[in-house]
């Protein structure tokens, strides 16, 4: 498996979710597991159908994370010396120049993009036009909706 970059921020909230499925979810799955099974027949159990259910999810999400972090390679923009330059984990403030809009993004990997949170996947086509790029460059991407041009107004490496 190749490796997956990760902010250093991003890997903490990762690991966070691994430590809170593994000893607050999976220890309250297994009661519930027990307590359906004390009511006698499972073949009807909603409750342990749901347990068993929940605790599937609870596996294969403790799976998935566990495979992300080995293999994760944490990426720290500040160190990379590249300033001035749009790198992996910098935050970027760019404005729409048709209609004035300005947006503030986290340039991310994949598993921790979060547009909720203006967190962008590294793969996604502002990010990939911002790459490289300097404070005042414009830069023109092909979204979905159709060509929109930004110019750059800053980058942090936090």
């Amino acid at each position: 498996m190749s490796a997956i970059p990760l902010t250093a921020s991003g890997a903490e909230r990762l690991q966070q979710e691994l430590h809170r499925l593994k000893t607050v979810e999976r220890p309250a799955i297994i009661e519930a597991i027990a307590e359906a099974r004390a009511q006698g027949d499972l073949s009807e159990n909603a409750e342990y159908d749901a347990a068993r259910e929940r605790q599937g999810f609870v596996e294969g999400r403790i799976q998935e994370l566990e495979g992300t972090l080995s293999n994760a390679q944490i990426i720290t923009p500040a160190e990379l010396e590249v300033e001035g330059s749009i790198v992996f984990g910098a935050t970027v403030e760019i404005e729409e120049l048709e209609s004035g809009q300005r947006l503030s993004y986290q340039i991310v990997g994949d598993v921790e993009a979060d547009i909720r949170s203006n967190r962008i996947s590294i793969s996604s086509p502002v990010a990939r036009a911002l790459i490289g790029r300097a404070v005042g460059d414009v830069v023109e991407v092909k979204a979905p909706a159709g060509v929109r041009e930004y110019e750059i107004l800053g980058i942090s490496y936090v």
